[in-house]
């Protein structure tokens, strides 16, 4: 046999060839060596010697170098299969960049037998194409039990009066004309363009549908008035608010203050980026003169010195009891005693200050005093509040005391109410209980998400119960009149270890009565890749920092926490079919690589607090006042994909009866995700993360948009199966909503694309609505 390539002559393919795996050998090995001095896998450093070897001999023309390089190969399969077993995206980042240059590589051997060759190289292509496709399937654990059975049904409703369909903050309609049988033939009915490109975090509003209109804010807080059947304008008001870098709404408040003769009986209420409470007709959008100061309220008032961008509104308003109940946004890490997260309450018809719960005054409800201001640095409440009219409660999610990463500065009351949800009585502002999801909040995990309100069936008799779940990916399940769990909680020890002077709680609470989503506990071997390189620096990366679990501590050196800050579950909360007592949940699966930055190198950095409220990339946000500032962010590759496997995002459904998962899958495709941000076009299932929520109607359908992929899907809630999906302008960052026309009868689905900073989505202003044709 001759093993020479082509002899006696210098074939320019094949030494550029060789210089390829030269330069692709001397990453592995300077890597891989690294990765080995960190006792990580020995892998890399002798698959760089093998790449060093193949790429000599192939530039001698020796074609040892190709059966060599066909060796690796089959080495790197069987590597694989014992790292990480069957799992497809693992082994795609392990073989399929080696793969495809494989082909370059054995291209004189497939030239010389092209139908062996070409014959091997269709089965393997097809049996990658299988194990993708695969990798998108449902899992499914279970069927629903007792669906409907014992359960009052909902009362109909045509309308979505409410941020979250109602006050209970289900994603519930009763509306059931689209039904699995025939979404399939769901067409665009109308968009609309808000004509606001200045996205801030991004477009994330879920319309309201009163009385025959479509109540709708931007992230600018121009509010927009649409006819539901059409799309067509029928008002907008322009509060000409001044937009920060980070601002953004969610929603609007639709409140009857009279029997409709007069104006602005009828009003949408709204909070703007530039703190501010307002009230408009709705039937006009001219101003209501008789709320607050000529129809706005300074929400500035008694917070002492806000700095522009530091304070404002992002989730709609909640009205309980008459009440108009708000939070806010605080600016995230800047300096110790930003603006208060103080709760006020206005008269939803005249807007008279009604009461004000400032955790650290705690038996005072009024305003503060002339030269004083509410609690500094306090826990806020940024994401969607819900209420129970008959019980007076409201029911909100707190955040922790800013800055995040530090706790010494935080008072006993930070510390006691940070990181809960808590029920006040919605006519007094009194305290009624309080449930803290994480003790002593180190990591960034608020409560964003709005708590969902459900009479669930408990030992024979029916308990009416808030769902909260977190960033964590941890669902706790609570007697919504006094706070206890009516699912297991449990307080597992958890990593400690912190810097001089910090504190750290011993144990954390688990919700171990209900599924986690998810409980992965990560390794070195689940660091992953487009390739092997950038898998390579991953795994060093890993290797580099602390790591033991959950909760594991910020230090000087790097630490990674698993879930990140964008959850678990964000602020798009989860969807609950109360008829059918199924809870839908989309969540992300992704870390976060965090470092406690000295002051001294933090100042030496350039790190400074923001004249607006923004963070600038690149550098340590500064956490001024504590001795530290932070280096943190998304735990991703120099090609700005995800350190960890694939699925990115997944979406599950939970039997609320049993407690148990029915099914999951991966959520959304890589069709506008890629390296760099670069859309790679391919609709590889893989899961890719998602900002938003999901809405149920009664005909057993899941709307969802969410992800980084420019598309709505419809799924079966009681399967898992994707019945329907359509390409959007941009992503729908945004939780769907649907209604039923009064004046057509027919039903929509609206949902808002408009893309998200956050997720480095495409900006824009597109309003979507979906029919039946001919309906």
């Amino acid at each position: 046999m001759n093993d020479a390539i082509a002899p006696g002559r210098i074939d320019p393919r094949r030494r550029l060839l060789a210089i390829v795996l030269a330069a692709i050998a001397a990453c592995l090995i300077l890597g891989g060596a690294k990765l080995l001095s960190l006792s990580g896998s020995p892998y890399y450093l002798l698959a760089g010697l093998a790449v060093g070897a193949s790429a000599w001999l192939i530039w001698q023309g020796d074609r040892r170098g190709v059966w060599l390089y066909l060796a690796l190969l089959v080495a790197t399969i069987l590597w694989a299969l014992a790292e990480r077993g069957t799992n497809v995206w693992a082994f795609t980042a392990r073989m399929l960049a080696p793969g495809i240059l494989g082909v370059w590589v054995c291209w004189p051997l497939i030239r010389k037998h092209l139908a062996i060759g070409g014959g091997i190289a269709a089965v393997a292509l097809a049996g990658f194409g299988v194990a993708i496709a695969n990798g998108g399937n449902v899992n499914v654990y279970g069927t629903l039990s007792g669906a409907g059975s014992g359960v009052a049904r909902q009362a109909d409703s045509n309308e979505w009066a409410h941020y979250g369909s109602s006050l209970a903050g289900t994603r519930f309609s009763t509306v059931s004309q689209i039904t699995p049988q025939n979404v399939g033939e769901l067409k665009p009915a109308w968009s609309y363009r808000t004509g606001s490109l200045d996205i801030g975090l991004g477009f994330e509003a879920t319309p309201l549908m009163v009385n025959d209109t479509l109540y709708l804010c931007t992230p600018n807080s121009v509010i927009h008035a649409l006819d539901p059947d059409s799309g067509k304008k029928k008002w907008v008001f322009d509060p000409k608010a001044e937009m920060p870098q980070s601002g953004t709404c969610r929603g609007v408040a639709y409140f009857k203050a009279g029997d409709g003769t007069r104006p602005c009986d009828e009003r949408i209420i709204f909070g703007t980026v530039d703190a501010r409470l307002m009230a408009v007709d709705a039937n006009t959008g001219a101003l209501c003169s008789g709320f607050g100061d000529g129809g706005t309220i300074d929400l500035r008032r008694g917070m002492g010195e806000v700095k522009k961008g530091y304070y404002y509104t992002t989730s709609a308003p909640t009205i309980v009891s008459g009440n108009i109940i708000i939070g806010g946004w605080v600016a995230d890490n800047q300096y110790v005693g930003e603006p208060s997260g103080v709760i006020r309450a206005f008269d939803a018809t005249t807007g008279k200050f009604a009461w004000a719960w400032d955790m650290d005054r705690p038996d005072q409800r009024g305003e503060p005093a002339e030269g004083e201001t509410y609690s500094r640095g306090t826990p806020n409440s940024w994401g969607p509040m819900s209420g129970d009219e008959e019980l007076g409660l409201v029911y909100l999610p707190t955040g922790n005391s800013t800055p995040d990463y530090w706790s010494r500065h935080r008072s006993e009351a930070g510390d006691r109410y940070g990181s809960s949800v808590i029920a006040l009585d919605a006519r007094t502002g009194d305290l009624r209980w309080s449930f803290q999801t994480t003790h002593l909040d180190l990591w960034d995990y608020d409560v964003a998400s709005q708590p969902t309100l459900v009479d669930l069936p408990v030992n024979g008799q029916t308990v009416p119960a808030l769902i909260q779940p977190t960033k964590r990916g941890q669902v706790f399940v609570l007697d919504r009149r006094t706070g206890k769990p009516i699912t297991k909680v449990e307080e597992r020890a958890v990593p400690q270890g912190v810097m001089p002077g910090e504190r750290l709680s011993p144990t954390q609470p688990f919700s171990v009565g209900m599924p986690s989503f998810d409980d992965t506990v990560l390794s070195e071997a689940q660091m992953w890749g487009a390739t092997p390189l950038d898998q390579l620096w991953c795994r060093i990366k890993f290797r580099e920092a602390r790591y033991e679990g959950p909760f594991t501590p910020p230090r000087t050196t790097p630490s990674i926490t698993y879930a990140s800050y964008l959850g678990g579950i964000n602020w798009g909360s989860v969807a609950v079919d109360p008829e059918r007592m199924v809870m839908i949940v989309n969540y992300n699966r992704m870390a976060n690589y965090t470092r406690l930055v000295p002051r001294k190198e933090s100042d030496a950095m350039g790190a400074k607090v923001s004249e607006n409220g923004t963070i600038h990339i690149g550098l340590p946000v500064p956490q001024m006042g504590t001795p530290f500032g932070v280096s943190t962010g998304p735990f991703l590759s120099p090609l700005l994909m995800p350190c960890t496997e694939p699925p990115f995002g997944k979406i599950a459904a939970v039997d609320l009866r049993t407690r148990k998962v029915l099914w999951e899958r991966a959520l959304g495709s890589a069709a506008d995700s890629g390296p760099k941000g670069i859309a790679v076009g391919v609709p590889l299932p893989m899961g890719v993360p998602n900002s938003g929520g999901s809405l149920t109607t009664r005909s057993g359908l899941v709307f969802i948009g969410a992800t980084q992929e420019k598309a709505i899907r419809a799924i079966d809630a009681g399967t898992g199966k994707k019945l329907w999906s359509w390409r959007l302008p941009t992503s729908g960052h945004a939780t769907p909503m649907t209604y039923v026309s009064p004046k057509t009868g027919k039903q929509y689905v609206v949902i808002a694309a408009g893309g998200s900073s956050t997720m480095m989505t495409q900006a824009g202003d597109h309003v979507m609505a979906f029919a039946l044709p001919g309906k």
